[in-house]
């Protein structure tokens, strides 16, 4: 696996082994002392997916504390566009995003650690995207922030979004519950 890290800290996009034949391809998308040995080292509690048509955005949410959880993403069938906005007070990308593009060509594994906002938008005519989370769901606990709040660059102004999404308070209302650890 290769690791590529982002300019969020503790954010990192991992290049898995994958095996290609005539059948079709192999992904080995976790393994616990591979990612205990590059310091990704989380207890995961849940996994989902969501399945998404094109134009829909999803996000940005997280969980907060005491159910903040690291997560890994990934997106086995089709294409999206990955945010991830740091929320953690007194980090020095604070407010700042990163944005990446996961596909079932390149299978690159995203791995976000807690503290931070997630979302996507589907590029593809139907997108799959799996969760790894270190934290089992807590229906008080969910939350995120307003999609367009920040000037990430999606690839629509008028995504198709639940109306819970749209109801998300903006950045700039937002106090954040997490705090930056070095």
């Amino acid at each position: 696996m290769n690791i590529t890290k982002s300019k969020l800290d503790g954010v990192v996009l991992i290049s898995p082994i994958v095996f290609n034949d005539e059948r079709g391809k192999f992904v080995k998308t976790y393994r616990e002392d591979l990612f205990v040995s590059l310091g990704l080292s989380d207890e995961f509690k849940e996994e989902f997916f969501t399945i998404s048509k094109n134009r829909v955005l999803r996000g940005l949410h997280f969980q907060t504390p005491p159910f903040d959880h690291s997560k890994i993403v990934y997106c086995p069938k089709g294409e999206a566009m990955d945010v991830v906005v740091d929320l953690r007070k007194n980090s020095p990308t604070y407010g700042e995003f990163d944005v990446f593009h996961l596909n079932n060509m390149c299978n690159n594994i995203l791995y976000i650690p807690k503290g931070f906002a997630h979302g996507f938008y589907a590029i593809s005519d139907e997108v799959i995207m799996m969760y790894k989370v270190s934290s089992v769901h807590s229906q008080e606990n969910d939350s995120g922030i307003l999609w367009n709040s920040l000037p990430i660059p999606w690839p629509d102004d008028n995504p198709i979004i639940s109306q819970r999404d749209k109801n998300l308070l903006p950045f700039n209302l937002f106090l954040s519950p997490f705090s930056y650890k070095k």
